[in-house]
């Protein structure tokens, strides 16, 4: 018989790709998703990791088992999510990440309000950049994530994901109080073309967009600083050290040396939470969803 612990740790290596990932996703040590597979060797007869360099491969004989285990763990966690649908009790652990903002706008009141009214319930939450949120739940490390995309450009999400929309979240120009557009009503992107933008890091969903949207209209960026938090973005504008977008979720207090202008086009950022199909039927699923669309709905109010 094989052993579905030890095929959770191959599932894990095969998504993760590396011993060191299996080991930080099921939050066990390297030594112990070794010795896991050592025996997962002798109950399945033949070798399913060669070396690879420094790392290590999955063999034919691992990928087709790997393949197996996927399927085998996603039975196992609809079996998992029948039965506590079937119980109808919200107990458990559950993890949960959110891209910055979300997480310091959103967080706070829903899981204090999951707390109060499901003790029985632990919940696990992380600071995450979407796509990193989205592979979180899609390997299984994580049960559902709070993400966003952009008005004009939209992530992708995997198969096999199930979505529910939290709140549309506008997104303004925050400047420094002496600017030159600092008293205006509203503001064009294409004003911004001599002014340094302090954006997020290198590579980050919001930075690319940045990007690609003032791209669109014949601007070329002048990036003077990154930074990954809204509030050491909006520091810096304060300072005098350039411009940056400001959404509305999490971004107060707001400095008193910076003034935001709405821009013409309206831009907006679409906030909603993700989790696996498999695993939609799970009554603590379900309550933190509604949690974090009670706070969405009066985070939207408030704003």
């Amino acid at each position: 018989m094989l052993n579905l612990e030890r095929l959770r740790t191959l599932d894990a290596l095969a998504r993760h790709g590396s011993v060191s990932g299996a080991a930080a996703g099921l939050h066990i040590t390297t030594s112990a998703v070794s010795q896991q597979m050592a025996k997962l060797e002798r109950e399945a007869g033949q070798r399913l990791l060669a070396k690879n360099g420094r790392g290590v491969r999955l063999t034919d004989a691992g990928r087709l088992l790997a393949e197996h285990a996927a399927r085998i763990l996603s039975q196992v966690e609809l079996a998992q999510a029948d039965l506590e649908a079937q119980r109808g009790q919200v107990a458990g652990e559950l993890r949960l990440s959110a891209f910055p903002t979300a997480a310091r706008g959103l967080f706070p009141a829903a899981l204090a309000a999951l707390r109060a009214e499901h003790p029985a319930l632990r919940v696990r939450s992380s600071e995450l950049e979407p796509e990193r949120g989205i592979s979180g739940v899609v390997r299984g490390d994580l049960d559902l994530a709070v993400v966003l995309d952009w008005y004009n450009k939209p992530i992708p999400l995997p198969d096999g994901l199930v979505k529910a929309p939290l709140l549309d979240d506008p997104a303004d120009v925050a400047l420094p109080a002496g600017h030159r557009l600092a008293g205006r009503d509203e503001v064009d992107l294409a004003e911004f073309a001599e002014d340094e933008w302090i954006t997020w890091g290198e590579g980050e969903f919001c930075h690319e967009w940045l990007m690609f949207t003032l791209r669109s209209k014949g601007i070329e960026p002048i990036v003077g600083h990154r930074a990954a938090e809204t509030h050491t973005q909006l520091g810096l504008v304060a300072a005098g050290l350039g411009v940056c977008i400001a959404p509305l979720l999490g971004r107060h207090p707001m400095p008193a040396e910076v003034v935001t202008v709405p821009l013409k086009q309206r831009v907006r950022r679409h906030v909603y939470v993700v989790w696996r199909a498999d695993a939609d039927r799970r009554p603590s699923i379900r309550a933190a969803v509604d949690a974090l669309r009670a706070t969405a709905t009066e985070v939207d109010r408030a704003g």
